[in-house]
């Protein structure tokens, strides 16, 4: 998740986009082999994290060596599971001008794309995402973002290898977003060049740190203030083991850091107009820190918020557009 926009939420940093890149396919390097076939386990949910977030991922930076490895083994995936790319093709390539530590600077970044059909309303879709950069190595030590965000991603791949084997009523587009760390970047772009008219999304459904709910047992889900009819969807969902779904983060009493309408790339949707959720853990001692390791994560806790979340795709995509 941004570190900007969690620490100072709402701010009024400007970010160009400069010229829209046209959707064209872009090489990419060869990455680590997935497993092929959608796993009766957890194994390959608990992988892809461990993967993501490996030291060899450098911290997948916008633009760096690691996140082209990244972004390699998550094409890897979607292929592997049979995701299609859409028309517009699998990657999506975008020139904007971005924040760092230093101040300003451009950025080359690429989002990752991916189409499931939907069976009842195929025209009307449903846009899951994930950002997969994190911050990169800083005074020589590796940024490895395992709950943020290749929890996230981890997610994204889980709902759709689901939906190879039970597939969703509402067509899906899946976005892997790079560039979420210097200004939501990615999302930005796709909402300003999207693949289909904005007014056939029925919603967005961001994933951003899902794995370390244990600070509090919940896995937050901000946007219902602003989308009430998402609520009562949302709100018979029983708690997996030892996660519950909370809801919140987004009113006008929730301040500062206290507020995630903007946190992530849910924000420039909801800038946008478009219907939004965000489902989230609560902050970590972890939290943009060297010491976001796979290691720090509990998997039966990250399994809960992972179940938790396919059941909230599950009856959203049910609900709309009845």
């Amino acid at each position: 998740m941004s570190l900007s926009f969690r620490t100072l939420a709402l701010t009024t940093a400007v970010v160009l986009l400069s010229s829209c890149a046209a959707m064209t396919d872009v090489e990419t390097p060869a990455a680590p082999n997935p497993t092929p076939s959608v796993a009766t386990s957890y194994d390959q949910l608990l992988a892809d994290v461990r993967i993501l977030s490996a030291d060899d991922m450098e911290g997948r930076d916008t633009g760096s060596a690691g996140g082209e490895r990244a972004r390699a083994y998550i094409v890897s995936r979607l292929e592997a599971l049979g995701i299609a790319a859409p028309p517009v093709g699998r990657l999506q390539p975008w020139t904007a001008q971005g924040r760092t530590r230093a101040g300003p600077r451009s950025y080359n970044g690429i989002n990752v794309l991916g189409l499931v059909e939907g069976t009842r309303v195929p025209d009307r879709y449903i846009v899951v995402t994930a950002h997969y950069d994190h911050v990169g190595v800083n005074e020589g030590l590796i940024y490895n973002g395992a709950d943020d965000n290749a929890s996230g991603v981890a997610t994204l791949l889980e709902i759709a290898a689901r939906l190879k084997d039970a597939p969703p009523e509402h067509s899906v587009i899946f976005v892997a977003f790079d560039g979420e760390e210097h200004g939501l970047l990615g999302a930005k772009h796709f909402v300003e060049a999207p693949p289909v008219p904005l007014s056939s999304i029925a919603m967005n459904l961001n994933f951003d740190m899902t794995a370390r709910a244990e600070t509090d047992g919940h896995l937050w889900v901000t946007g219902t203030y602003q989308n009430p009819t998402f609520r009562p969807i949302l709100e018979g969902i029983p708690a997996n083991g030892t996660v519950s779904l909370a809801f919140g983060k987004d009113t006008p009493q929730d301040t500062g850091r206290d507020n995630w309408v903007q946190a992530s790339d849910q924000g420039p949707f909801f800038t946008a107009g478009v219907p939004f959720l965000y489902l989230g853990v609560n902050y970590h001692p972890d939290y943009h820190r060297p010491s976001d390791d796979f290691e720090r994560i509990t998997p039966a806790v990250f399994i809960s918020s992972t179940e938790l979340s396919v059941s909230a795709f599950r009856a959203l995509d049910r609900s709309l557009d009845r």
